[in-house]
């Protein structure tokens, strides 16, 4: 904790015991934190990973460590539901936008090369990456602005790298030890659908494809076209995949739609007949791989939604499908291939649940490690692979461009990590299921609720179905007619409530609104147990509970989506408090349905979070903005308590209200990735704030302080 960041990465190089690997990873997975923040703070964030890998005892020995100069941890993790699985060495920080990847070997250390899309600023900087250390060690601006790496090679015993430049519809080849441009292909294509490398009788030769039915071949050393080996079949443009070697053949693998051809370098002629890889209809080629198993040339070919094994030689499958349409929530986006212990396998990367790294045996044809091994948030759409410190490992990059480094081998897990959702987390709750405190999550992207234990993490039951529309938004529970509920906003506007017990709906959805329910209260009136919902069609309505019925008609002020209800007592009456992306919050009067005042303003931006509190004896509002302020209001004058909160860097997504050591606080969650505790009675943050590896979406407290975090697709509950 208190060691240079930098050094202790490198020390982790010295790791070779698979085992070792998942300790090493709990430091690696929030590398980038580390490097800005105090020994405090990384000792919170190195519990919290901890957590998330299923280790609740090396967590908590991190917890106890005392850190000269900072206090004892004020907020411990109890436990993590996480989706983190495969143990990731490093995550390179590349900047936004879709992201190109490579690997290469740059004076004997390997290396990535990337390059972000047209619509980003990083796009004009080809960047080179020390894969031990995870480090960047080079970058060469590009101009005109490249659009692709298209792949690496050795030309004369120097490493180099290949980009597409569209504006001049050409290849250049730079030097990645020198970091100069030392070659042109003009290739005179509107696009490059694919390159690849191979030495053809003692010459290093590039095979294209492109706009045209073609495959071309290119002098690397010379830069000129061998217009000798020009290679037709195919009807349309063609993409260049792979090349192998089938019976001492040097061949060149290469597809037009969803059909693969292969060709004999040395005579130009085609090897056997085209391949249909879309035996299951309509799903696109997205990538395809050469390897060598038990003796023979395959071809690994990945449809959107399938994943199959070719015999080179004969054209024919091997075998049942890797992966059919079936078994793929998401969508395959890359394949390649690599060998693990001596074993030919391949790797791919999808879009499933998230974002998917997943690894085959291409022998047994069984996947290697768990379906959910390898996760980011994000889909993920490009992977390379390399060998690191004698350890093969892959490199993946998703849709935001982040560029993560993975063990491809480890070993036993910490613990038992409590695996969640598959998308990020939307809506956090507390509850009572048989007598025993829990939480409740949802997540509108994998359409699930579920329910957890409070004090030991364990899931209860199954995760709740019967869900329409696109999944739940919102969460409140209540207490109807002596048994707890769960009262769930979905997005195509319906209501739901569960028996909390026994995960059982009560009755029919309830509908009301238009569009996407997006925030659910609840409350008593009148001595009947009400729900105070908002939604993206600028309403709120009341229901009643008891019956499943609105309680009279929507209730209409705000100009935008409500996206964000609270209940308070206020002079003995029950009141609602609603923030909306008009940037308003107003106050509602659940007993004559009437608002109360006009709409509280102050904020510069959407009010996307709203609690309450009783602060010396009097009722207070706390609104988080898309502003990344926070404020409090008094209920009873409308008024706003002292200034604005600052500290937050950037949307305030989620706030919560507690009672800490005798103290009123607020909880705020930010999309900056940090949660902030505030004094409600002085108006003042409280500690440091905590670090969360990715945008925190939603927050919850409890009667006895614990903090509920949804961050990702993650859960994690922290004690006092």
């Amino acid at each position: 904790m208190r060691a240079d960041p930098g050094r202790v990465e490198a020390l982790l190089e010295g790791v070779v015991v698979p085992e070792s690997c998942w300790v090493a990873s709990v430091y690696r997975m929030s590398a980038g934190r580390h490097r800005d923040v105090t020994a405090g703070v990384r000792r919170q964030v190195l519990a919290l990973d901890a957590a998330r890998l299923g280790s609740r005892r090396l967590c908590h020995s991190i917890s106890a460590v005392e850190v000269d100069g900072e206090p004892t941890e004020r907020w411990q993790v109890a436990w993590a539901a996480s989706t983190a699985g495969r143990p990731f060495r490093h995550e390179l920080v590349n900047g936004p936008g879709n992201t190109s990847i490579a690997t290469a070997l740059v004076d004997g250390r390997p290396v990535a090369v990337t390059l972000g899309d047209y619509k980003n600023r990083w796009t004009n900087t080809l960047r080179v990456w020390d894969l031990v250390t995870g480090g960047q060690v080079g970058e060469v601006r590009c101009t005109p602005p490249a659009d692709k790496v298209l792949g690496t090679a050795v030309v004369e015993g120097r490493p180099v790298a290949f980009t597409w430049v569209r504006q001049n519809t050409a290849v250049r080849m730079w030097d990645l030890s020198a970091q100069a441009l030392v070659g042109e292909f003009p290739l005179g294509q509107r696009w490059v659908s694919g390159w690849t490398t191979i030495t053809l009788d003692g010459r290093q030769v590039a095979l294209t494809g492109g706009d045209d039915p073609t495959v071309r071949a290119w002098d690397l050393v010379t830069g000129r076209q061998n217009r000798e080996l020009v290679l037709t079949g195919h009807a349309g443009s063609v993409s260049v995949r792979a090349t192998a070697v089938l019976d001492r053949r040097p061949v060149v693998v290469a597809s037009a739609d969803q059909v693969v051809r292969v060709w004999d370098l040395r005579t130009g002629e085609p090897v056997g007949g085209p391949i249909d890889t879309d035996t299951e209809g309509a799903f696109a080629l997205v990538g395809c791989a050469t390897a060598k198993v038990d003796g023979r040339a395959v071809a690994v070919t990945a449809n959107a939604r399938s994943l199959r094994v070719w015999d080179l030689a004969t054209g024919e499958p091997v075998g049942e499908p890797l992966l059919d349409p079936g078994q793929l929530n998401g969508f395959l986006t890359g394949v390649t291939t690599t060998t693990l212990q001596g074993h030919p396998v391949a790797v791919t990367v999808s879009t499933d649940q998230g974002g998917m790294l997943e690894v085959w045996d291409l022998a047994s044809g069984e996947r290697i490690g768990s379906p959910d091994d390898g996760y980011d948030d994000v889909g993920l759409e490009s992977v390379a692979t390399t060998v690191v410190g004698g350890r093969p490992v892959a490199v993946t990059c998703c849709r935001r461009g982040r560029v993560r480094v993975w063990d491809l081998v480890y070993g036993k897990p910490l613990g038992e990590p409590r695996t969640g959702h598959n998308a990020t987390v939307d809506a956090v709750a507390t509850g009572v299921a048989d007598g025993r405190p829990v939480a409740v999550t949802a997540s509108s992207g994998d359409g699930t609720v579920r329910v957890w234990d409070l004090v030991g993490g364990k899931p209860v039951g199954e995760p709740f179905g019967g869900l329409t529309g696109s999944g739940v938004w919102a969460l409140a529970t209540a207490v109807v007619d002596g048994r707890s509920v769960l009262v769930a906003g979905s997005g195509d506007g319906s209501m739901f409530i569960w028996d909390l017990t026994t995960g059982e709906p009560v009755g029919e959805p309830m509908t009301g609104h238009s569009a996407c329910v997006s925030a659910v209260a609840t409350t008593v009136v009148r001595e009947r147990p009400v729900a105070v919902t908002g939604s993206w069609d600028t309403t709120l309505q009341v229901w009643d509970l008891s019956t499943r019925e609105p309680v009279g008609v929507p209730l209409t002020g705000h100009s935008d989506c409500v996206s964000a209800v609270a209940t308070a007592v206020v002079s003995g009456r029950p009141v609602a408090v609603t923030g909306s992306d008009d940037a308003t919050a107003r106050v509602w009067d659940l007993t004559t349905r009437e608002p109360v005042g006009g709409p509280l303003t102050g904020h510069g931006d959407c009010v996307s979070a709203v609690a309450t509190a009783v602060v010396s004896g009097r009722p207070v509002a706390v609104t988080g903005s898309d502003d990344a302020t926070v404020r409090i209001w008094d209920l009873t004058t409308r008024e706003p308590v002292g200034g604005p909160l600052t500290g937050h860097g950037d949307c305030v997504s989620a706030v919560a209200t507690a009672v800490v050591a005798g103290r009123p606080v607020a909880v705020t969650g930010s999309r900056d990735a940090t949660v902030r505790i505030w004094d409600l009675a002085g108006g003042r943050p409280i500690g440091e704030e905590l670090l969360f590896p990715v945008p925190v979406e939603a927050v919850a407290a409890t009667s006895d302080g614990r903090l509920l975090v949804g961050f990702g697709q993650d859960l994690a509950v922290l004690v006092p």
